[in-house]
């Protein structure tokens, strides 16, 4: 007769420059075997949904200064794609799942915060590895404005 158990979901605790130690589960964990570009040290990070936002960070588990604001490019430019290379398929070990996030850069004037389409940071939530894949041969930018001008005027635009 054989017992199964359920997995225990593992939490751990992190420190953070701007909400103190956060307690994050395991599987929000994703390693980036070769960092960031700029951060290549730092190879593991927690991503952290801000909670009723389109937006999560992207945090540091070993430097609490350092985290990058992300979201999905889909929420705001809903026609974007790209071809992600074998190369990068093979080191992320993609299979099926894939989550694609683009850094964000706020701006003083919020409406004029900006993501990053040129180089998403790509995700697989099965492995959970990460990679910023720089896109080549590409028309987006690294700078494209999050809210179009028409909806950064209205009610509903801006954070």
């Amino acid at each position: 007769m054989y017992k199964f158990f359920a997995k225990e979901a593992f939490t751990i605790h992190i420190q953070t420059s701007m909400w103190g130690e956060l307690e994050v589960k395991e599987e929000d964990v994703y390693q980036f075997p070769k960092g960031l570009p700029g951060f290549e040290e730092e190879t593991e990070y927690a991503l952290i949904p801000w909670e009723d936002t389109p937006f999560s960070y992207l945090q540091s588990v070993k430097e609490p200064g350092l985290s990058f604001l992300l979201v999905s490019p889909f929420m705001f430019v809903p026609d974007y794609s790209f071809e992600l290379g074998e190369v990068d398929k093979e080191e992320l070990g993609i299979e099926e799942q894939v989550s694609v996030f683009s850094l964000v850069t706020i701006h003083s004037d919020t409406n004029k915060s900006t993501m990053n389409l040129l180089a998403p940071v790509v995700l697989n939530p099965e492995q959970r590895l990460g990679k910023q894949v720089v896109l080549h041969h590409s028309s987006y930018e690294t700078r494209h404005l999050i809210w179009a001008e028409d909806e950064a005027n209205s009610v509903k635009g801006g954070v």
